[in-house]
């Protein structure tokens, strides 16, 4: 029954009914039953349960006429259904800790990005960019909330996640995890990239002073009803549910600290970031008290993070003393000074201050260390292990496994240092009497567990032995030592003990598999899989890490093999050199890489191409990240390889997209253009979507300095271009205009998707190739009907000035890739003025004029030494200096506006007059008057002042005019030389305010 139909019973029937299941969502919220529903004390579903299930309703695909599937409708239904989701948030009060609990990645993100559309958070705008101090409380937090959860989403994706147990396989099932896995996995790679941005809008909101509002069920009825009917409320400072600006801080800086923590790992000064953050938050918890309604803090997840702070970035004025145990141990470690590390932890055995999983982790590190090869730490494991075992004893843990391992051969050293941790460990006169029973009872069955009698005597002389154990039960220990073999008087050999008995085969197994993990020698890697498969057979070792990845069009050949240890062998060498390659480790994954390929050759043709092909992207990657980066060019027999690569025609190979955009890119890259435009097969052209596109770019590097008629390949390369950034007829956008953060509208009428070609894109390298791609961009940025500020780049007249069907161009998409395009070509080179000049003409266009201001003075500072020099001309067009005049205007800095005036080839003196009309100017206004140098405009400056009666700034101005250097009877080449000075001199203080 469809809704409208549910509609027209419910209308028609005398009796209350319960509505129909396809419309019961409007009916809780037309009768007011979903308020009601959420006050039950255990409603049933649950409100995160209820969440879910607004959005899967709302966000369902729909199917045409011709049986098309369509993006969701945005008609009135799914808006109840969203509403109905947002309103169940805020009757949680918007709690994070419990909306992340409950909900997952891709349905939290959907829930917060309608949280910003209803919160008129403008689409497609950089929160970054915006100032939450203008903005509406309840739109502030809103984009605080978003930012909130984005990092918060970033730090625990960090942390490693327990793999659930499979179970029965289920082809449904697993369809739609892997769905949910793609996705959330697409919506962490956004966040991460705007970390940067999230970061900075929170750091932000630690400057506010006022207090914030959330939306409450109340508010989001409101913004449900017409325009009219709100009467602004919402927009006021009153509306939603009040969070005073203390809690808001104190979470913000909590999720700060955590995001820095996390950043730490990669770079260690970030942890100072932290640090301060973590102890602001301790700060602001005080300051908050008890009487916090909204700020939930794990204050013992604080403690720790605090503590850890403490230890990485000890204080600057801190002496050894006043360190913290953890610190000390840090330090120590850090420094190899292991005697130490021991010293503190026979201390700590009788103070208990440090927790047995730091101390545990601490021997896990060194052991680690150990089996790589450092033979010297083997004597400090063992005195690590025995100061912890001792720790257990004390606190009545078993002993471990470890221990006993280390103690399978004592010498005199081991049982020296096991008395005297021992006699150290416990104070007689103060210890309890459990305390004492259970260091009698160590003592007593490492005696029972030696077979070599002088040992056994050393500890049976040792006074703390026989402090503790009585004359009875010395006695007794010696009869069952007698008991063993009637011809040892004192301390008899004993029978095999525990300590004796090797580990269990699943312990074995486990630690092999933990050294496999850790291996990056193949060799190892081999040795370990041959005593794990000859311990079972039943395991598949190649799932024992879930770092583990191998890409999908090689694991179904690999997966192949019927022997499960080349299997495995195979599948675990190749995921460990990819995982090397992608961490810069190049000589351990050219090792595996070469293993693999030595093993491959004796049974797998398709394998063996596959591993060559791996090799060669790792020498590209090789090369590009140590020579390349100095220009240096490659050997011509990796050149050759490439073009082999590219050339390739055998059947049946799985093939890796990455590895045709890297060769690609390596050709552009080293101006291999002859190659690219000349000598590549025709077939190759028609069937690999980056050759061609690499044929396009290259062909119109060769021809871009001939005449513009000469120029048919740049067309080619254009009409590609706009295929790729066209729409098809099927999409459409929704009716409140907002975009997705992660749903992209990809076209599939050109030879790749928009987001194929913006990675192939930021694998390049070579200025020129790069300046053609992104002025080909802004001229198709340009060409839309509505634009009002033109951007301008380098050779943008080479590219057509029309599009034959504009309503198929996606330009909203073609403005986020000029965007992240002239992000990255910075990134390459921050130096290229032309570069800058389209990031301030960007900034320029949507509004923001004083970063605006700052690309344009960049732009100018690089090709000048600092304004040392003339600013070309060909930087500081007409076009720029009316731009930078309009920048300054709308800043409010009048008096700039009337000295650049001065910048264009005929002054502008209308514009001069009107600025300096202005009486409440931003600026420094007559601090500034020794830039000038046209007398006509300091001649109208004193009138004016005379005219207002200001006889300090008149006077300024006729000191101005009198400097000899600007009498018009001097020499042309004198009053050129003094405009040069002052034009350097106000270029570069402007520079100093706006850098």
């Amino acid at each position: 029954m469809s809704a409208e139909a549910a509609d027209r019973e419910a209308a028609t029937s005398s009796r209350p009914c319960t509505p129909p299941q396809t419309c019961w969502f409007e009916f809780l919220l037309e009768e007011s039953l979903l308020e009601k529903h959420l006050r039950k004390p255990c409603p049933d579903p649950a409100p995160v349960q209820l969440i879910v299930q607004f959005l899967e309703q709302a966000s369902k695909p729909s199917v045409n006429e011709q049986n098309q599937v369509q993006p969701p409708p945005d008609n009135k239904r799914n808006r109840i259904l969203k509403l109905l989701a947002l309103k169940v948030a805020a009757h949680l009060k918007w709690d994070l800790d419990i909306l992340e609990k409950s909900l997952s990645v891709p349905v939290l993100n959907m829930l917060l990005n309608e949280l910003l559309c209803v919160s008129k958070v403008p689409p497609g705008t950089k929160h970054v960019d915006m100032d939450l101090a203008t903005l509406p409380p309840t739109t502030a937090m809103a984009i605080l909330l978003y930012n909130r959860w984005a990092i918060r989403t970033i730090v625990q994706s960090s942390f490693p996640i327990k793999q659930a147990k499979p179970g029965p396989p289920q082809l449904s099932v697993m369809n739609q995890m892997q769905q949910e896995k793609e996705l959330t996995e697409n919506i962490l790679k956004v966040l991460k990239e705007q970390a940067a941005d999230s970061i900075l809008v929170l750091e932000a909101a630690l400057k506010l002073n006022k207090d914030l509002y959330v939306h409450t069920m109340r508010t989001l009825d409101l913004l449900a009803m017409e325009p009219g009917m709100v009467n602004g409320e919402t927009e006021s400072s009153t509306a939603g549910l009040k969070i005073k600006i203390e809690e808001v801080q104190c979470q913000v800086c909590y999720d700060l600290g955590a995001a820095y923590f996390q950043q730490g790992s990669t770079n260690s000064a970030v942890y100072e970031n932290a640090r301060e953050k973590f102890f602001r938050t301790k700060e602001l918890i005080a300051e908050i008290g008890s009487l916090s309604l909204h700020c939930t803090i794990d204050e013992k997840r604080l403690a720790g993070y605090c503590q850890a702070c403490d230890v990485l970035v000890p204080s600057s004025d801190s002496t050894s003393q006043q360190l913290t145990p953890y610190s000390q141990v840090h330090i120590f470690l850090r420094s190899g000074n292991y005697q130490e590390v021991i010293q503190i932890f026979i201390e700590d055995n009788l103070t208990f201050s440090l927790p047995v999983q730091f101390r545990q982790s601490v021997l896990r590190e060194l052991f680690q260390k150990a089996q790589q090869g450092n033979e010297a730490l083997d004597e400090i494991c063992f005195k690590i292990c025995a100061c912890n075992t001792v720790r257990d004893i004390l606190e009545g843990r078993t002993i471990s496994v470890q221990f006993n391992q280390l103690f399978l051969r004592p010498n005199k050293e081991k049982i020296d240092f096991l008395l005297e941790v021992c006699s150290r460990s416990i104070n007689l006169e103060k210890a309890s009497d459990s305390l004492k029973g259970h260091m009698a009872a160590f003592l007593k069955n490492v005696c029972l567990g030696l077979e070599d009698l002088q040992y056994v005597f050393m500890i049976s002389s040792h006074e703390l032995f026989i402090t503790l154990l009585k004359d009875e039960e010395q006695k007794l220990l010696v009869d069952q030592m007698r008991k063993r073999s009637p011809r040892v008087n004192l301390c008899i050999k004993p029978v095999t003990s525990f300590y004796d008995i090797p580990a269990s085969a699943s312990v074995n197994i486990g630690q092999l598999e933990h050294q496999l993990i850790l291996s990056v020698d193949p060799w190892r890697i081999r040795q370990i899989l041959i005593e794990l498969h000859g311990m079972t057979s039943e395991r598949q070792f190649w799932t024992v890490s879930n770092k583990w990845e191998v890409p999908s069009v090689y694991s179904s050949v690999i997966l192949g093999i019927k022997d499960s240890l080349t299997r495995d062998l195979v599948y675990i060498l190749m995921a460990k050199g990819l995982h090397c390659s992608t961490v810069k480790d190049f000589p351990h994954a050219k090792q595996l890489f070469a293993a693999c390929l030595e093993l491959v050759t004796e049974f797998s043709p398709k394998l063996r191409q596959v591993m060559l092909n791996e090799m060669l992207l790792l020498d590209i990657h090789t090369h590009e990240a140590g020579t390349g980066q100095s220009g240096e060019r490659p050997p011509s027999d990796l050149i050759s390889r490439v073009r082999g690569y590219l050339e390739m025609r055998l059947p049946d190979i799985p093939l890796r997209q990455v590895i045709a955009e890297e060769c690609v890119a390596f050709m552009l890259n080293w101006k291999e253009n002859e190659y690219l435009t000349l000598q590549v097969p025709a077939l190759l052209l028609q069937s690999n979507p980056y050759v061609k596109l690499g044929q396009l770019l290259a062909a119109t590097c060769k021809e871009l300095p001939g005449p513009k008629e000469s120029r048919r390949t740049a067309k080619d390369l254009w009409e590609v271009v706009v295929q790729i950034c066209s729409v098809s007829s099927q999409h459409k956008r929704g009716n409140d205009g907002r975009v997705s953060l992660i749903k992209q509208r990809e076209s599939t009428l050109g030879i790749m998707y928009r987001s194929e070609l913006l990675s192939f894109i930021k694998k390049l390298r070579e200025p020129l190739v790069l300046t053609i791609i992104l002025s080909l961009f802004v001229k198709l940025h340009n060409v839309r009907e509505d634009i009002v500020n033109d951007i301008t780049a380098e050779h943008i007249s080479i590219w057509p000035s029309s599009i034959p069907n504009l309503q198929s161009v996606d330009f909203e998409a073609v403005a986020i890739t000029v965007k992240e395009l002239v992000r990255y070509t910075l990134s390459i080179n921050p130096n290229n003025h032309s570069w800058l000049i389209i990031q301030a003409d960007i900034y320029f266009a949507t509004n923001q004029y004083s970063a605006a201001l700052h690309y344009y003075l960049q732009a100018g500072a690089v090709c000048s030494d600092f304004f040392n020099k003339a600013v070309p001309p060909d930087v500081y067009t007409d076009q720029v200096i009316k731009r930078m005049i309009k920048c300054c205007s709308l800043l409010n800095c009048h008096t700039q506006v009337a000295i650049l005036c001065q910048f264009l080839r005929e002054i502008d003196y209308k514009t001069a007059f009107k600025s300096l009309q202005e009486q409440n100017s931003h600026d420094a206004m007559d601090s500034y008057y020794d830039y000038i140098w046209d007398v006509t405009i300091l001649e109208y400056l004193t009138y004016l002042h005379h005219k207002r009666g200001e006889t300090d700034k008149r006077q300024i101005a006729i000191k101005a005019i009198g400097q000899t250097e600007l009498n018009a009877s001097n020499p042309e080449e004198v009053l050129q030389l003094a405009a040069q000075r002052r034009k350097k001199k106000f270029l570069q203080a402007m520079a100093k305010l706006y850098f």
